[in-house]
């Protein structure tokens, strides 16, 4: 820009700074101007390749690392929780300890005597027979000498005979045990009736 001749020099100075001023004004414009379009350039294409990923997002890689093998065994069973045992059982009394009748042979004197020891186990133990024949073939078991086998081998055999057992209750077995196996003496005989209701009768 030419001045007139007749400007004063400090005019031409001034107006000389604020062109060369405003020259790097317009270049700093340029290069900001520049940097912004680069900027939106670079953030348009990362905006672009988001979108392509979203749109097609790629497979998983795949692994090279083998299955392992399916099995056959069947799954474990869950264990049970404990079962308590039934109130019944817990609370059972103490019984006192019993002894067994001795074996018997075939001595009739000592026939009330077996008698009373088979009677007074069951009634102390009653839970441990199942049935009333229970009780009478626990009581053929001390059958083991003399004449008191071969009757318990007689009771058997007729057993195989007929297919049934020829005693059917305790009663029963008594009376047979009183006839075979007690004291033939009439008075030894009702010394021991005697004796028998004194023991039913406490004494």
């Amino acid at each position: 820009m030419s001045l007139p001749p007749d400007t004063p020099q400090g005019v031409a100075d001034a107006l000389g700074y604020l062109q060369h001023h405003l020259h790097e004004l317009m270049e700093r414009q340029n290069v900001f101007k520049n940097n912004i379009n680069t900027t939106m350039a670079a953030l348009t294409a990362q905006l672009q390749q988001l979108t392509q990923l979203v749109a097609n997002p790629p497979l998983p890689p795949v692994s090279n690392t083998p299955l392992p093998p399916v099995s056959n065994a069947p799954p474990l069973p869950v264990p049970s929780p404990p079962v308590s045992p039934p109130p019944t059982q817990t609370m059972r009394r103490m019984c006192p300890k019993l002894s067994s009748p001795l074996d018997f042979g075939r001595e009739r004197h000592n026939g009330r005597a077996f008698l009373n020891s088979c009677s007074l186990y069951i009634r102390l133990a009653p839970e441990q027979f199942y049935d009333k024949q229970e009780k009478i073939l626990w009581a053929l078991t001390f059958f083991k000498s003399g004449r008191a086998a071969k009757w318990s081998e007689n009771v058997f055999c007729q057993e195989a005979d007929t297919g049934i057992f020829p005693i059917q209750t305790w009663r029963d077995f008594e009376q047979q045990f009183w006839v075979h196996f007690f004291p033939v003496n009439a008075e030894v005989n009702t010394i021991n009736v005697l004796e028998g209701i004194s023991y039913r009768q406490g004494g």
